[in-house]
């Protein structure tokens, strides 16, 4: 008989893996994020409210989740197998908004509490009220489990109904689906007049996949046809690898018909009976656990790598964007360095304004003349790193996320903040030049304001600006002005690399804050390796 194994290790490392898995992301819209993000969901769903707390108490009772799609008979069979109505059934779509969970009496400490299902809120409902009755204040309707007694269920046993896994409510599917990750036996319903449709085989293949204690119930069908649609439906679950599947049918009767009413005992007797020997009998009890228990586990083999190989794919994503950023700004920057040697800023109306000077201009225009086109040359360049960047990232899907969008993306913010630096490099120059000035041992000191509009134009005006430099070796001496146009020189070319790499860093800061990083490929490979070895 296969045990199940519960030791320490082996849970150490579950719990490991556990974290890496719940430590995964896939923010960027790559083709695989969804599917990668679903199964990450999934496999979370499973390990916290199955495999780790079965693997930690084997001695729990074992929980049968009975799932299936809409008006497949679910609460009905529930009610049926306890005896008296627990879960309400009736014509209305989606019926089952609240799962109910009915164990016996003796075995309500197991699930009262955050051992299984540790994110639904418990609630107990005293007749006339509902499950929304005794929320409190700011709880999720939709997060909830009602928690039945009932004599009749042989303990060691708990029924869970669950929602539709086809409901139009996407609330409900999503917990459909987190409900029967949590299940020891899977019961699956359908009904003779759907038992071919997509959503139960779905199910059917999700469970033989995973090599999960599955049992299946062919519900409502007509006296006339139990035969031939017993056949059928047997047929296409031995093509599906699922003929071994036990199999029960449940005929089409008055009570049934509005979906109100308890089933005859003898209808759903075949299937209580096989619950009963599965619960009651210690070989086929272990047998049941340790099948959907190791199903899981050996279904790490093929889904961590693929969540590995998804994260993998996230990264090469962030680092492809990451790099039009870098490559645009990198290139830009080199090219206003050399716009800026060649005293590009030294045009227009700067330039206009330094033929006047001195006589038709004041320093002060000349500086803010200087600065106006500094930052406007600046401002071009950040520009053009952006259309760049915008070029690169439309051919690449996963720019597509939506908080990659810009955040400050309006000309005028760029235009302030490359204003505000530019006119700090402008007080820091000026600063610098009342130092020079002071540092004269004249009884008349030239100008401080005159000197840096002189230093400014020799360091923006390239060519067109030597005078710029004779000028100022006559007003500071020709030691002060290579000291001043040195310290002018690399004062510009930090405010220069500061502008860039801040415009740089305002871009990658929405692609930073995603937090896409190349650990999580390494790291669940690692967890998985752990748990191979422990095994």
């Amino acid at each position: 008989m296969v045990t199940l194994d519960v030791r320490p290790q082996l849970l150490d490392a579950l719990s490991a893996l556990r974290d890496r898995v719940a430590a995964a992301r896939f923010p960027l819209p790559l083709a695989g994020a969804p599917r990668a993000r679903a199964n990450r969901d999934e496999l979370l769903a499973q390990l916290d409210d199955y495999l780790v707390p079965r693997l930690r108490e084997p001695d729990a009772p074992l929980l049968a989740v009975v799932g299936g799609s809409t008006g497949a008979g679910k609460s009905t069979l529930v009610n049926s197998l306890v005896g008296r109505r627990v879960s309400e059934a009736g014509v209305l779509r989606p019926t089952t908004r609240t799962p109910v969970l009915v164990c016996h009496p003796e075995d309500h400490h197991w699930f009262s509490g955050m051992r299984v299902l540790p994110d639904l809120t418990r609630v107990w409902v005293p007749h006339q009220e509902t499950a929304e009755d005794l929320l409190l204040p700011g709880e999720d309707p939709t997060r909830v489990l009602r928690v039945e007694t009932a004599d009749t269920v042989p303990r060691g046993l708990a029924l869970l109904d669950a929602p539709d896994i086809d409901s139009l409510v996407a609330d409900n599917r999503v917990l459909a689906a987190e409900l029967i990750c949590a299940a020891d036996i899977w019961v699956m319903v359908t009904t003779a007049a759907r038992y071919a449709d997509a959503v139960p085989w779905h199910l059917l293949r999700t469970a033989k996949e995973y090599d999960a204690t599955l049992v299946t119930v062919l519900d409502r069908v007509p006296h006339q046809v139990v035969s031939e649609v017993s056949r059928q439906y047997g047929a296409l679950l031995t093509k599906a690898g699922l003929g071994d599947v036990p199999r029960f049918t449940v005929p089409e009767l008055p009570e049934s018909a509005w979906g109100g009413g308890l089933l005859p005992a003898t209808a759903v007797a075949p299937l209580r009976t096989w619950l009963v020997h599965v619960t009651q009998d210690p070989a086929a009890r272990q047998h049941a656990l340790a099948r959907t228990a190791y199903g899981v586990l050996n279904s790490l083999k093929a889904r961590m790598p693929e969540l590995a190989g998804a994260a993998a794919a996230q990264y090469a994503a962030a680092m492809r964007l990451t790099s039009a950023v870098e490559a645009a700004y990198d290139s830009e920057h080199t090219r206003v360095r050399g716009r800026l040697q060649s005293g590009a800023v030294l045009a227009g109306d700067a330039l206009k304004r330094w033929r006047a000077f001195p006589l038709d201009c004041s320093a002060g225009e000349l500086l803010d003349a200087l600065v106006e086109s500094l930052a406007a040359l600046l401002l071009c360049a950040v520009t053009a790193a952006d259309e760049r960047v915008d070029d690169a990232w439309r051919r690449e899907p996963a720019a597509r996320a939506p908080e990659l969008a810009d955040p400050d993306p309006s000309l005028e913010s760029a235009e302030h903040r490359i204003g505000m630096a530019v006119r700090r490099w402008r007080r820091e120059l000026e600063e610098y030049a009342e130092d020079e000035v002071r540092a004269l041992d004249r009884s008349v000191a030239p100008d401080p304001e005159a000197v840096a509009a002189l230093v400014a134009t020799a360091l923006l005006g390239g060519r067109r600006a030597r005078s710029a430099g004779e000028g100022l070796a006559e007003r500071i001496g020709a030691h002060g002005a290579l000291r001043l146009r040195d310290r002018g020189g690399r004062l510009l070319t930090e405010h220069l690399d500061r502008v860039m790499h801040t415009e740089r860093e305002r871009r990658l800061a929405p692609l930073d804050a995603l937090d896409v990083h190349p650990e999580p490929q390494a790291e669940l490979i690692a967890a998985l390796s752990v748990l191979q070895k422990e095994r």
